[in-house]
């Protein structure tokens, strides 16, 4: 089992800026790719950046160039570091954790993040 804290969501003005936080712990692999997906209120969940064990990244096109996802191998913890949030970034935060090797994948319980205007 793996298991996932997340840490970091609240209230922002538009135009701010919050930093999330995803731990995992547990039976952790060491090739894995763990990230973020987000979930406003009567959309489906979505992905907004997921980053390999080897660094490899990956962005919806919504966030390109205003969030940044990075991780640190050692403590098996990835960030999001998101910036200039507007309306449209209000939602659940997921952390999401999946390894290659078999398939397993782990959610969070999700993090609220709501960007007032």
């Amino acid at each position: 089992q793996v298991q996932l804290v997340e840490s970091g969501g609240g209230l922002v003005q538009a135009g701010g800026s919050l930093r999330l936080s995803c731990a995992a712990s547990g039976s952790t692999f060491v090739a894995n790719n763990m990230g973020w997906y987000r979930q406003a209120p009567g959309k489906q969940r979505e992905l907004v950046a997921t980053v390999s064990s080897s660094g490899v990244t990956n962005y919806a096109g919504s966030v390109k160039g205003r969030f940044t996802i990075s991780r640190d191998s050692g403590k098996n913890t990835v960030y999001l570091q998101m910036s200039s949030l507007n309306s449209e970034d209000t939602a659940v935060y997921y952390c999401r954790y999946f390894e290659y090797s078999n398939g397993r994948m782990y959610w969070g319980q999700g993090t609220q993040v709501t960007v007032s205007s």
